[in-house]
């Protein structure tokens, strides 16, 4: 793993996931960190005057983005005394949507991982009212690298154990072994692989359950891994309560499961994540 990437709107989510990306540098191989602004403006608002009859002129517009970089070098010096010695932290201001200069960056820095903050990241210039986790699925959808979103109130701790919650169903096609060992690298740390078996398959062997957590276990043979069968009734809840009770640092989704994304960011339970500063999501691809 070559390259971070964070979003950053200036917020305390998004600071925060930024100091998360530079305390996690000490952990992996990471060489770049990228502190992005994005903030779109609309043509209307150069061509037209708002309801206060007010027109915004070329030269507001260039005196916002050098408050804008002047911020982010701000952000990049304090970062500096937290990555770890090689790490270099560069800083880019892009006038579009937060999800179009996601992916142009991902793509044209070869980004390995999007660090985002699970509120926060608007890119309309003032006046609005972050709504917990808006931009932050539409971003993990999109973006052509893995995603890894930090509530608000977490801080960084070493990552020792996370939890893998899985289904066992087709597991070499759903499972992107290649991304797993290149975000996780040569680190010591152990996979919590949760099988949420609602039909207790695997307590009265089932013969295909049983082949595909076979197949997972020789995917998984190079890393300290446990296996754990529970029977949740709400499995979201039961998945956190999961990851608590271990003392995990971190929960890794699988691709495309952007559902289980989607519940995490609903509005009353973020606010109850945010509270009880639940650990990281990993998105893979």
């Amino acid at each position: 793993m070559k390259t971070y990437l964070v979003p950053v709107d200036f917020s305390d989510a998004a600071f925060n996931a930024a100091n998360f990306a530079a305390r996690l540098s000490h952990q992996t191989e990471i060489a770049t960190i990228i502190l992005m602004n994005a903030y779109y403006i609309s043509p209307y608002e150069t061509m037209l005057p708002n309801p206060d009859m007010v027109m915004l002129r070329e030269e507001e517009i260039e005196e916002s983005a050098k408050e804008r970089i002047g911020d982010l070098e701000k952000l990049k010096d304090q970062l500096a005394m937290q990555v770890r010695d090689g790490v270099e932290i560069k800083t880019r201001l892009n006038r579009s949507h937060l999800l179009r200069a996601v992916v142009d960056v991902v793509e044209e820095d070869k980004v390995d991982m999007v660090v985002i903050g699970s509120i926060g990241n608007s890119t309309v210039r003032e006046g609005t009212t972050n709504k917990i986790g808006d931009h932050v699925i539409e971003v993990s959808k999109a973006s052509p690298a893995p995603v890894m979103v930090i509530p608000p109130d977490y801080r960084y701790q070493l990552i020792k154990e996370a939890v893998i919650a899985c289904d066992f169903k087709k597991v070499k096609d759903n499972i992107p072994m290649d991304v797993l060992h290149k975000l996780l690298g040569k680190q010591t740390i152990k996979l919590l692989v949760l099988n949420i078996d609602r039909e207790g398959k695997h307590d009265g062997k089932d013969p295909e359950l049983l082949a595909e957590e076979s197949a997972l276990h020789d995917m998984l043979k190079n890393y300290q891994t446990k296996y754990f069968y529970e029977n949740y009734a709400d499995v979201l809840t039961g998945i956190l309560d999961f990851a608590k009770e271990q003392k995990a640092q971190m929960l890794i989704a699988l691709p495309h499961n952007y559902s289980f994304l989607q519940s995490l960011l609903h509005t009353s339970i973020s606010q109850q994540l945010a509270k009880n500063s639940t650990v990281p999501v990993l998105l893979l691809k």
